[in-house]
């Protein structure tokens, strides 16, 4: 199967969980936006056909158009062994995606707490205001309740002591937490010791580690989800 991926070309953002399964998998795709005459071309599809998707990323694969980042990685997981094969393995690993989706969400709302059509600088006190919440509540209260999970396979992952999707988007936001808050992740660090150790396993597997390290890998920037601004890490 060869994959189209459809996203804005010049950040990370939710599309980054669907190429870290891509290439955990080996999976032959392209990053159409990223491409000469890409982003005409994800417009057109967002446009057309009966069920067009509201926004990317969505994934192109053979004739099904697969929009939403969990819904793709549920699709994914199944057709690369990324998720257990039993139903209530696959719901579970679904779950926890969500969870993280919702984590996202929050992140994503301490630089922009007003709203996403205006700038960092125009929403900058509330901001502030949501950071700190987020450092002092949210933040724990979403990194505790991975680090228990993860207390339950203390060699493993998620779903068990085989890698899953949800493994990789785990090691994606605490990557990206870490970038945003390097302070505050430095200073809880210690609290978290199984999240950490996930996020350096998956660095450290051969076809991940290829991609950190290649142009494929868009770089954290203050145009994504993951921003950072030192105000904002306390």
């Amino acid at each position: 199967m060869h994959y189209a991926l459809y996203y804005w070309p010049q950040i990370q953002g939710r599309a980054e969980f669907i190429r870290l399964a891509l290439e955990e998998a080996g999976a032959d795709y392209v990053d159409v936006a990223r491409t000469k005459g890409g982003m005409n071309k994800m417009m057109q599809l967002m446009k057309s056909g009966a069920h067009p998707p509201f926004a990317p990323p969505f994934l192109k694969a053979g004739s099904l158009l697969i929009a939403q980042t969990a819904m793709i990685l549920l699709y994914l997981g199944g057709r690369h062994g990324l998720a257990p094969k039993d139903e209530a393995g696959r719901l579970w690993v679904h779950q926890c995606q969500l969870t993280l989706l919702d984590f996202l969400v929050e992140i994503h709302d301490t630089h922009h707490p007003i709203g996403g059509g205006l700038y960092y600088h125009d929403q900058k006190t509330e901001a502030l205001r949501r950071a700190a919440d987020f450092r002092a509540s949210r933040l724990p209260k979403y990194l505790g309740y991975f680090e228990n999970l993860l207390a339950k396979h203390p060699r493993g992952g998620l779903a068990g002591a085989k890698l899953c999707y949800a493994d990789l988007s785990l090691f994606q936001t605490i990557d990206g937490l870490c970038y945003a808050f390097p302070q505050t992740m430095a200073s809880v660090k210690r609290r978290y010791p199984r999240l950490h150790a996930l996020h350096e396993r998956v660095a450290a597997r051969p076809r991940i580690k290829a991609y950190l390290a290649s142009a494929r890998r868009i770089p954290f920037n203050e145009q994504g989800i993951f921003r950072y601004y030192p105000e904002l890490d306390g």
